[in-house]
């Protein structure tokens, strides 16, 4: 059964750190390009970052220097570490397969909220 589980996320003062965690069955994980992806309040989902099969990351302008993604092939895992958090980080954090659409299986997110 495909399933995507994230954890790791909370309430934290702007200008702090959180780790999110996503496991991911071996089908959707293996040998794919994964991606973390938000959905803040009254926006539509958009990707925020990618880790190739290969290792390599690429990031969107507004988390750059700030977030830092990774993924541990033997655990099906991908992390995302974010940094210098700014409150128009706060949204619901997914992970996915690269490309995922609205028909794929998505899990439930993790919420983060950066404020005072």
């Amino acid at each position: 059964q495909v399933q995507l589980v994230e954890s790791g996320g909370g309430l934290v003062q702007p200008g702090g750190s959180l780790r999110l965690s996503c496991a991911a069955s071996g089908s959707i994980f293996n040998r794919r390009d994964m991606a973390w992806y938000r959905r803040a309040p009254g926006k539509q989902r958009a990707v925020v970052a990618v880790v190739t099969s290969g290792n390599t990351t690429t990031y969107v302008d507004s988390v750059k220097g700030r977030f830092t993604i990774s993924r541990d092939n033997a655990q099906n895992t991908v992390y995302l570490h974010m940094s210098s958090l700014k409150p128009e980080d706060t949204a619901v954090y997914y992970c996915n397969k690269m490309p995922a659409g609205h028909d794929d299986n998505w899990g439930k997110g993790t919420q983060v909220t950066a404020a005072s």
